[in-house]
């Protein structure tokens, strides 16, 4: 911590020796016609080349201009103003008005955005509307999600050559307020994302691999962070019926719809769902956001933001393979259908940001979160237990605290281009009765094998400069981390508090090269790493827990024509420890160092106004490195991942789109002699509008009623009548052809 609060007060001298020497400069905001600040706008002077990006209060400041030049604004969504510079810009600012507009792929350039690829991402979730939470993780281009347990567990994640579990490797979070769970019943990360209102997502950032200095844990395979709406246009209401007694109802409600300095609404969902499975889930879910903001004083912003979300479900949870061929049991049918659980998660979000002098933002948030979570599963059946079953219970409850804070500040070392950001933070995570018993019908407790409390703590501080000399900007990084866990087992007779303290420092070095306005080509490097649970941690006398992971990625972002974007990345990444949580056990196993490897391929054209189309692809090559050949495979690694689809927007009131996904045959041991099957699977949505208040749609699943499995695993079982067990593939069967009709009102 104090090595990285020393580069920032080094940092910060250097930049008021460089403020000395400034040219004449700007400073501005940007509002939207509503009044409200407009963050990332480009405004660039046309004469001296000099440009700025407007912060989220809408401010900027722009160096080196001269009365008489010419400055341009732009931002996608908006439409494009000039302004000539007079006298009073220098004395009283320049106040920009930006007219809102339908995004259009043809006027992205390049090198105008603050991250190209996150405007991209923009455009994608502009031109296909996401209407469920599973879908929000599906817009980060090479993700693929599968759901597992009765639509109220966290989804599984593939990334990168990562099975990711429910979050080991990739960092999510939702408006700075961490989603990963550290030390969960359920496996380390578990990132329940389903607290989330889709409808409330502004937008998306992502990034893939260790590479950026603010993402700590788990932040290896990438981070992905959603924004919510600081304020919507109308009030909302709609319900959705479909087949398998689906039911959703949302509605959302502008509380202070002619304020234009404050801003307030609510928004509510219900779901209900059974599933085509032979035993009904029973699903449903509740949701209730809601979020206000104001802006002070020299356009500061108070935001705050209060949420809850319950859930409860049953489960017919992963059938073995050898049971559906046999006849036993249906795709749809369970061996043990007492499987599933509960869940809530309750969350208060304050956030901060202010201008603290011409060329110093300061950004903070403080969160708190309530959580609770239980689940029953049966992944062997009568393995361990022929008379009982091997049905197990895992509990917690959970208190999580914490803070962000960052700083940037912007200015001229020289005629170099200069931005710091530094920052630092704390989260802290009180987890009583972390439980994993083995229980009977889930309302009894036959035994219990692991019971406790945890405590951990995650301190940390980073320091990021972007130094733009011409094309080139060079951007390097430095992180530091601090954990302390710790643990009391409540199955032991003595009282004893079991702790161990770590420390991880990560560099970073990022070099971007615009060799056009609309061609950009980047170096990304860094460390990365993922903690372990703090029961293990202890257990091995913190030995091996936060695991280092070094990658690099090369790649482009290439605009050849105006409606088309092509980018690739060729990428490697080392692990130094992989974990895999056995969950039966509750013990996470070391599995050793391994390698990955591969091309990411993406590609945007906009044929027409009205018509979108976008895909990605993922080829990627994962090894353990201590296994002999042949035997290093990863488990459920995916080789190739397809995604993508063609969006219909506002064509005589028609909108909508096709999707698909599609992920390859894989192996699920470790020496490929069980395979997990791919699977192609395309879903189709249709809306019309009869005005711009009443649209009626309709949405339907699996359009060509594809047999496919969501989810797999290699799994040695027992079944009641068998003598010995057996290691084979065990499945979630994916959901065949469904309908959902949709209507909605505006007002």
């Amino acid at each position: 911590m104090l090595k990285s609060l020393k580069l920032h007060n080094w940092f910060m001298f250097i930049f008021f020796l460089g403020s000395v020497a400034q040219a004449q400069e700007i400073k501005g905001t940007v509002n939207d016609v509503n009044g409200q600040p407009v963050e990332n706008a480009y405004i660039y002077n046309t004469n001296t080349s000099s440009h700025a990006h407007s912060l989220s209060n809408g401010y900027f400041l722009l160096q080196n201009t001269n009365l008489g030049d010419v400055i341009t604004v732009s931002l996608l969504g908006y439409e494009k103003m000039d302004v000539v510079v007079v006298q009073n810009h220098f004395t009283d600012g320049m106040t920009l008005t930006l007219k809102t507009k339908t995004i259009r792929l043809d006027e992205l350039v390049i090198t105008e955005q603050v991250n190209a690829m996150n405007s991209i991402s923009k455009v994608d979730l502009e031109t296909s509307p996401v209407n469920s939470s599973q879908e929000i993780l599906r817009k980060v281009p090479g993700l693929i999600i599968g759901q597992h347990a009765g639509g109220g567990k966290a989804e599984q994640i593939f990334l990168r050559g990562f099975d990711i579990d429910h979050g080991t490797d990739i960092s999510l979070s939702v408006d700075g307020m961490p989603v990963n769970m550290v030390s969960h019943a359920h496996g380390q990360g578990y990132s329940d994302l389903h607290f989330i209102i889709p409808e409330t997502i502004n937008n998306i950032n992502f990034g893939k691999g260790p590479y950026t200095a603010n993402k700590g844990d788990f932040a290896t395979a990438g981070f992905v962070e959603f924004n919510t709406k600081d304020r919507i246009d109308a009030s909302e209401i709609s319900l959705s019926i479909g087949d398998f007694n689906a039911l959703r109802t949302l509605g959302m409600f502008n509380l202070l719809p002619r304020n234009k300095q404050t801003n307030a609404y609510v928004a509510l969902e219900y779901i209900e769902f059974d599933g085509p499975y032979k035993s009904p889930q029973n699903f449903n879910r509740l949701n209730v956001f809601g979020k206000f903001n104001t802006y002070l004083q020299d356009g500061n912003k108070l935001s705050a933001t209060v949420s809850h979300f319950t859930s409860r479900w049953d489960a017919s949870g992963q059938i073995p393979q050898r049971a559906v061929d046999s006849g036993l049991i249906s795709r749809f049918g369970a061996i043990d259908d007492t499987e599933g659980g509960n869940t809530s998660r309750s969350n208060i979000n304050l956030a901060y940001e202010a201008m603290l002098n011409s060329s110093l933002q300061f950004k903070s948030n403080v969160f708190y979160s309530r959580y609770g979570f239980e689940l029953y599963s049966n992944f062997t059946f009568f393995l361990e237990d022929p008379v009982n079953g091997d049905q197990i219970k895992q509990f917690e409850s959970r208190d999580i605290f914490g803070f962000n804070t960052a700083f940037t500040k912007e200015l001229q070392l020289g005629q170099v281009n200069t931005k710091l950001t530094s920052g630092f933070g704390l989260r802290q995570d009180a987890v009583n009765d972390v439980e994993l018993s083995h229980t009977l019908n889930r309302n009894e407790t036959l035994d219990y094998l692991a019971l406790g409390n945890v405590n951990q703590t995650n301190m940390y501080g980073f320091v990021n400069a972007a130094f733009q000399l011409d094309k080139f900007v060079i951007a390097p990084a430095l992180r530091l981390d601090y954990f302390k866990f710790m643990y009391n087992d409540a199955l032991i007779t003595d009282y004893e508090t079991q702790a161990e303290t770590k420390t991880a420092f990560s560099p970073k070095l990022n070099v971007y090269f615009n060799q056009t306005k609309n061609l950009q080509w980047f170096l990304k490097s860094g460390i990365g790493f993922h903690s372990n649970d703090s029961r293990v941690v202890v257990a091995q006398n913190g030995k091996e827990i936060l695991p280092k992971a070094y990658g690099v990625d090369l790649g482009t972002i290439w605009k050849p024509v105006p409606k088309m974007v092509f980018n690739t990345a060729l990428w490697y990444l080392f692990s130094e420890q992989e974990f895999v949580y056995v969950g039966d056990a509750g013990i996470v196993e070391p599995s050793g160092k391994s390698e990955r490897y591969g091309l990411d391929v993406g590609l945007r054209y906009q044929f027409t106004n009205w018509l979108y189309f976008d895909t990605d692809a993922t080829f990627t090559h994962a090894r353990s490195v201590d296994e002999p050949n042949g035997a290093d495979y990863i488990p459920l690694a995916p080789d190739f991942t397809l995604t993508g689809g063609l969006a219909l927007n506002d064509l005589n009131g028609f909108s909508g789109g096709i999707r698909y996904r599609y992920i390859d045959d894989r192996p699920a041991n470790e020496d490929n002699s069980i395979v997990a099957s791919g699977y192609f699977v395309t879903d189709l949505n249709l809306n019309y509008a009869f005005n711009t208040n009443f649209t009626v749609g309709l949405a339907i699943e699996n359009l060509f009623d594809t047999e496919w499995n969501e989810t797999q695993f290699a799994t040695e079982s027992r079944l009641q009548n068998e003598l010995e067990p057996v290691e084979e593939i065990h499945f979630t069967p994916g959901t065949p052809f469904f309908i959902n009709g949709i209507v909605s009102y505006r007002f």
